[in-house]
């Protein structure tokens, strides 16, 4: 290919829910989200749960680009899965590039609106930040259409289009260079070029969010500076704690807190963490990081998987997943990190913040409700 292959390129080719209120508990306080569930919960945690609205703003509700990945209906188990992993909120977002970008990007949006309208029992496409709401109220989960690159934008024209078509986040850029600016594993970073501006203004216009989780250093820091109003980092982690092209320096993140904006936390092994153990706890430390730097209202979660992570993948996926990104992604024998990588791992991600302290409020902001106030500040 012309240029670095995205996820979905390189893949193609290739039980009822139970209620959140009334699991039966097992002993000392602690609960199972069903009777055959493995994981045990505390009162607590189940509960903030069922009040948070529990926002991954880059969770894909699939990894897998096979053309019938999205067609049909779900199966019993892999809709209850959704049900009871309390997440309110996925940001269906895939990367995109080369010279068939907009087309590729048109599949994409019918494939997911589809398969989320085919499941509408379960599902519920989202339009407004309002969507979020109504899909917690109804015990469903808002699907949030997203594209990880802007190359399918050839003009500022394309921005309102798309934008009507449902796309309500656009990453700048993957992680090469485009038209708008560079990405993190380029080696010279020019930062946003004149293109870029007029795009990052249309989508400032329409309401799109704009992502730079995939983009260089000063590409990261001109995207911020140059939208009008509050962008995201939908899923990176810190690099004062991993030294990552993918992670974001604490330059980034206090530009990216005093305009308002929102950075996710992801669950990726090496971005959370150079060496062992890579768990839970570590995913949180990054977490704790942000919220020391520029407070608990500027963090919040993107997975960057699908409910059960990279590591279950048919293995010559996984290794050709693997084999499309440069030697600086340093990847090691797993991609999901321990105890992140099942559907109800949200509520594992909640534990770890009720050790550490975090007050009811704090969590339900980090799990969801600080991206809920960027997603209603931003879309019109």
């Amino acid at each position: 290919m012309m240029t670095q292959l995205s996820r979905r390129t390189l893949l193609q080719g290739a039980a009822a829910s139970a209620a959140a209120l009334g699991f039966p508990m097992i002993n000392r306080g602690y609960f199972a989200l069903h009777a055959a569930s493995p994981h045990r919960y505390s009162r607590r945690a189940v509960d903030l749960m069922e009040r948070a609205l529990v926002i991954d703003m880059l969770a894909v509700l699939k990894i897998d680009g096979r053309p019938q990945a999205y067609q049909g209906r779900m199966d019993a188990k892999t809709a209850a899965e959704f049900r009871d992993s309390g997440i309110t909120g996925f940001h269906q977002s895939m990367g995109f590039m080369g010279p068939t970008a907009r087309e590729d990007v048109l599949t994409w949006i019918g494939e997911s609106a589809g398969f989320a309208a085919r499941n509408d029992d379960v599902f519920l496409l989202v339009d407004r930040a309002d969507d979020l709401r109504r899909a917690k109220k109804e015990r469903r989960c808002a699907v949030i259409l997203g594209v990880q690159n802007s190359e399918h934008f050839r003009n500022t024209d394309d921005v309102k289009t798309f934008y009507q078509l449902g796309q309500r986040c656009s990453q700048l850029t993957y992680n090469a260079q485009n038209l708008l600016g560079s990405g993190s594993t380029e080696r010279v970073d020019g930062g946003v070029t004149d293109f870029g501006v007029s795009i990052i203004g249309a989508m400032n216009g329409v309401g799109m969010l704009v992502d730079v989780s995939h983009c260089g250093d000063r590409t990261t820091l001109d995207g911020i500076a140059l939208s009008s109003v509050p962008i995201a980092i939908t899923h990176a982690n810190c690099r004062a704690l991993v030294d990552h092209p993918r992670c974001k320096s604490d330059e980034a993140i206090k530009a990216l807190a005093a305009k308002g904006g929102v950075m996710g936390i992801t669950g990726v092994r090496n971005f959370v963490s150079a060496k062992e153990p890579t768990a839970v706890p570590q995913i949180v430390d990054h977490i704790d990081h942000v919220a020391r730097l520029v407070g608990v209202e500027h963090v919040g979660i993107g997975s960057d998987a699908d409910l059960n992570g990279y590591d279950d993948m048919p293995k010559e996926d996984y290794e050709k997943l693997k084999a499309g990104y440069k030697a600086s992604y340093a990847f090691r024998g797993k991609i999901d990190t321990d105890g992140f990588d099942h559907p109800r791992k949200m509520f594992d991600l909640t534990e770890e913040q009720i050790r550490r302290s975090y007050s009811d409020e704090h969590i339900v902001a980090i799990l969801g409700g600080n991206f809920f106030r960027l997603l209603s500040q931003t879309w019109k």
